[in-house]
């Protein structure tokens, strides 16, 4: 194995990869607006796709970032694209009434078809492939409990899933590591930098204003509507849609509450030799496994680096650091990859809820829309397009996902203190399914 000084390629960044091609952007050449009809903070896909929406049915949509457009985890992400499976495999459906649990998975197969339709209407330039995704069970006892989910999510969301063996796992994956897997061929991937980067074209496009550096410090009500104000300015707004999920700040110290953010970790290799895809993604698709503190990963849209995420220390790190863990797990199922360097290192925030499922609605007039889960590119855009059509009066119906009540605990005041008790008890529960990792044996 590579020593831990040399798993750093030459030029190696403590940056997302996908913005090699798509950076953030500094948008600060206009001055704000003093007035806007619907003022919108954050410049992730939630807030994106909300802008793209009223700004193409005539409403001044004023969209306010933080930092520079498109800086927050919506760029920092796997990219990875799905409707309902973290509902099925967390068992977050049971948060709903029993009469209720086909629309929810009717929505959740929806947000995968309108980020689908959107990127093909709107000519995005995304990176999409539809490339499906593979599920590896970590522990042989996991095996069963991904049968079992291949068959809710053909019923439920009428997906391609199918679960192989591990005697057949190498026709998906050039590893022994996992005790066989699933497979949802329907699924898909985009490159999330790219995507943040076509969306804000096509919301300016649109007729949206896009505003960086921009940080919402308060929000007050102002007659029949509100004051926003900013570190750049006040803006008065007739609605006002919060769309920061793992951002959220105390700005707005009622949703603060409700958002955990919880870090998580990627890193990309260097380009690999001619033929090492070919070997270890077959089929170019997504990856994942039935970790608690699970793995993911994929190949670069170009197919030339292997990108991969997961959470390898209770205690968050820089992603330097956190960097050599990730190694370790990169080697662990590609032993093959022993010498192949790092070229990128970073993080993200992952807006995770008490509830397990994603929320919208409006709290004293403001409208939300976050809480994903890690399940954000489809759902994310999703709940930005459904909060968009309930400002203007166009929904046929409310989304499954709106007026939820929406839970905190006594104990958490947006601060995640517990997320390190969490990870490592994950961490130990990860290690007692499969007691050989303990020893270091795959």
């Amino acid at each position: 194995m590579a020593a831990s000084d040399d798993i750093f390629a030459p030029g190696f960044v403590e940056r997302p990869y996908w913005w090699d091609a798509a950076p953030p952007e500094d948008a600060r050449d206009q001055p704000l607006p003093e007035e806007t009809d619907v003022a919108i903070v954050g410049s992730g896909y939630c807030g994106l796709s909300a802008a793209l929406e009223l700004a193409r049915n005539g409403m001044r949509a004023t969209v306010l970032e933080a930092g520079p457009l498109g800086q927050g985890a919506s760029t920092r992400s796997g990219g990875m694209v799905s409707s309902g499976q973290k509902l099925v495999i967390t068992g977050a459906v049971t948060a709903f009434a029993p009469d209720q649990t086909e629309r929810v998975f009717e929505e959740s197969k929806g947000s995968f078809s309108f980020i689908q339709e959107l990127i093909r209407r709107e000519g995005l330039d995304a990176d999409y492939q539809p490339c499906g995704r593979f599920f590896g069970a970590w522990a042989p006892g996991h095996f069963a409990t991904l049968q079992r989910n291949a068959e809710l999510l053909r019923r439920h969301t009428q997906v391609d899933a199918a679960t192989l063996p591990r005697a057949e796992q190498r026709r998906e994956i050039g590893s022994d590591l996992y005790h066989g897997g699933m497979v949802v061929k329907d699924y898909g991937a985009v490159h999330p930098a790219k995507y943040n980067k076509a969306l804000r074209g096509a919301a300016r496009a649109a007729g949206a204003a896009l505003h960086s550096h921009a940080a919402v410090t308060g929000i007050a009500r102002d007659g029949d509507g509100y004051r926003v104000a900013t570190a750049r300015g006040t803006v008065r707004a007739r609605e006002v849609l919060v769309a920061t999920n793992g951002y959220t700040d105390k700005a707005v110290p009622y949703l603060r509450r409700r958002i955990i953010p919880v870090a998580s970790y990627i890193v990309a290799t260097e380009p690999l030799p001619k033929g090492v895809m070919d070997e270890i993604l077959p089929h170019r698709r997504m990856m994942s496994d039935t970790r608690r503190e699970l793995s993911y990963f994929r190949p670069s849209p170009d197919g030339t680096r292997l990108i991969y995420g997961a959470r390898t220390s209770p205690f968050d790190q820089d992603p330097k650091a956190m960097a050599h863990g990730i190694h370790r797990r990169i080697l662990q199922a590609y032993p093959q990859l022993d010498g192949v360097r790092l070229s990128h290192a970073w993080n993200g925030f992952v807006g995770m809820t008490f509830d397990h499922v994603p929320h919208m609605g409006t709290h004293e007039g403001v409208h939300y829309a976050m809480g994903c889960n890690g399940n954000g590119v489809a759902m994310a855009t999703y709940l930005g397009w459904q909060t968009a059509l309930k400002i203007l009066g166009r929904q046929n119906r409310p989304s499954i996902f709106d007026g939820r009540p929406f839970p905190t605990k006594a104990y958490y005041s947006g601060w995640p203190w517990m997320v390190p008790l969490v990870s490592g008890w994950y961490h130990l529960t990860d290690a007692l399914a499969r007691p050989s990792t303990i020893l270091g044996r795959a």
